[in-house]
């Protein structure tokens, strides 16, 4: 059924590579056009939108709706995770798939989608985890990425013993991922380690939620950030890092990109808004409302230098973790806190947490706020621009922001199911006044109106030119050499010994060319002997070049 044509007219268009004043015409769900003095169709609704901007709606990409964790479940659904995604201006959320060691990898996915898709009031797509490694693995995230959509697969190098994989099987899994041309998302914490510090600190008698913060300190993180960003580079496949919540796993992405790694970090609303004082709390609900994996950080200039990393492209994403447990959930781990299910709140709250801490201190200006709330992530995970932008020909996601207006973030007037929030007491400038998902207007006046089951699953192509671009190239110029010395059998059939001028110049570790390094062969050959010689020619120019100045 057609929907009738809807014209936002004088807003300030904000895309994540500029912003322009103009207007925007939307039918059937796609944007028409964009630009001024539009011509429409008589019969549209006319949005008036004057003093505020038009962005593209959120994407989240790092969900868990509805998840089953360490004996329960998730108490945020994929109806009630959805309505609260559109209440905060998100309009696309990607969730996480999790089988358990030795299930089925297409089976998961079919469960997922089985509890998703008449529940979803928003578009939504699937990560799908990997937790063990076999040969029904390998084929699978071959049939997953060629048939179902699927192009990330998420790893975790913590939570030993359930999820945790070794280094062997994150190998393989890199190798496969990256032959399907799909990327792999991966949890950095060394699980190891924290599986020893619980065991201490639970016989120390620390049983209470520091506990958590205290088995998980910054440099677990930071370990597991570089390990794996190593181990991904060793085999060419790309890789996300996703919540990213210290300084020094950030700097690790930064200095990783800097040379040249394709890798991508992911920080989280908490971890740019919060600190992790809140989990010394002598109020144990509230320090176990805070719990989550990799912890928030004691030192208090985190959160500030994780946003200061986006808004300068170190990191390039600003997700959620989504993955809410009610306090009954929590007491679960009141004389253990490995027992205690971690996990926070956000997707209501990130568009407008984000603007707060970003642009509203001057950090971040708005067209980067779009990058990192929506269009980096279309483009990383190949939805760009069907998601992501305010252009012709892309799905009518658009939120209508109010940079003025503010609101206080409050679990009594949330729109999801758990009964604590993080941000509680929180006062925001920049809110959703109204949201539209495909064309529909789903948000008007503080008003939600959405249908259960009206969000579509999206399925994405892998291949992403966002990540493979250099991928594909560096498949071709990082093939391994031989050098042939006098005697190889090689080298005494006529086979070109040495390697040719065309190859890279070796390089020290400072990147300059390494003098020592010689193509001189004992075989007497040389670089150019491919090359016509020419008969010598004296020069007949003076010293400096012939003038060209006469005198008369």
């Amino acid at each position: 059924m057609a929907q009738a044509g809807i014209l936002i007219k004088g807003g300030r268009i904000v895309n994540a590579d500029r912003s322009f004043d103009g207007d925007v015409y939307i039918e059937d769900g796609i944007i028409k056009q964009v630009g001024k003095n539009l011509i429409i169709p008589d019969g549209a609704r006319t949005i008036e939108a004057a003093g505020k901007l038009i962005i593209p709606g959120g994407i989240d990409p790092h969900t868990n709706f509805e998840m089953p964790f360490m004996g329960t479940t998730a108490i945020d659904d994929f109806y009630q995770g959805t309505k609260a995604a559109l209440a905060g201006g998100t309009t696309t959320i990607i969730d996480h798939c999790i089988p358990q060691k030795g299930e089925s990898l297409v089976g998961a996915y079919e469960k997922w989608r089985g509890k998703a898709d008449s529940k979803v009031c928003c578009d939504y797509s699937l990560h799908v985890a990997i937790t063990w490694w076999s040969d029904q693995v390998a084929q699978e995230i071959e049939t997953i990425s060629r048939e179902k959509g699927v192009n990330s697969f998420k790893m975790f190098m913590a939570y030993k013993d359930w999820l945790m994989v070794n280094d062997y099987e994150f190998i393989q899994a890199c190798k496969k991922v990256k032959s399907q041309g799909a990327l792999v998302l991966v949890h950095a914490e060394n699980g190891e380690i924290i599986a020893e510090n619980q065991a201490k600190l639970l016989a120390a008698g620390i049983t209470g939620p520091e506990g958590h913060l205290q088995s998980r300190p910054e440099d677990v993180e930071q370990e597991a950030t570089n390990r794996a960003i190593m181990l991904a580079d060793q085999v060419n496949c790309p890789l996300c890092v996703v919540n990213v919540m210290g300084k020094s796993s950030a700097d690790t992405i930064t200095q990783a990109r800097k040379e040249g790694k394709v890798v991508f970090g992911e920080a989280l609303a908490a971890g740019v808004a919060l600190e992790g004082t809140n989990c010394c709390s002598r109020d144990w609900r509230h320090a176990a409302g805070f719990m989550m994996s990799p912890p928030l950080k004691l030192d208090p200039s985190t959160p500030q230098y994780l946003m200061k990393c986006a808004a300068n492209g170190d990191i390039q994403l600003i997700a959620t973790d989504h993955c809410t447990f009610n306090t009954e959930q929590k007491e679960m781990g009141r004389n253990d806190f490995t027992q205690i299910p971690d996990g926070i709140n956000g997707v209501e709250d990130r568009m407008s947490v984000v603007w707060e801490k970003g642009v509203q201190t001057g950090i971040m200006d708005p067209c980067r706020f779009v990058a990192v709330t929506s269009t980096t992530a279309a483009k990383i995970f190949n939805m760009y621009p069907q998601k992501g932008v305010i252009q012709a020909g892309s799905d009518a996601d658009i939120v209508i922001w109010n940079p003025n207006a503010t609101r206080v973030i409050s679990k009594d007037t949330h729109h999801q199911a758990v009964d604590f929030n993080i941000f509680e007491g929180m006062e925001c400038h920049g809110v959703p006044e109204m949201v539209l998902s495909r064309g529909k207007v789903v948000l008007e006046d503080g008003e939600l109106h959405v249908t259960q089951g009206a969000g579509r699953y999206i399925a994405r192509d892998v291949h992403a030119a966002e990540v493979y671009s250099r991928i594909l190239i560096r498949d071709q110029i990082r093939q391994p050499y031989k050098i042939l010395r006098e005697g190889d059998e090689d080298a005494r059939a006529g086979d070109a010994p040495i390697p040719s001028a065309g190859e890279p110049d070796i390089a020290t570790k400072r990147g300059q060319r390494n003098l020592h390094a010689s193509s001189f062969s004992l075989s007497g050959k040389q670089v150019d002997d491919h090359l016509q010689h020419r008969s010598s020619r004296q020069g007949t120019n003076p010293p400096g070049g012939r003038s060209n100045i006469s005198l008369t």
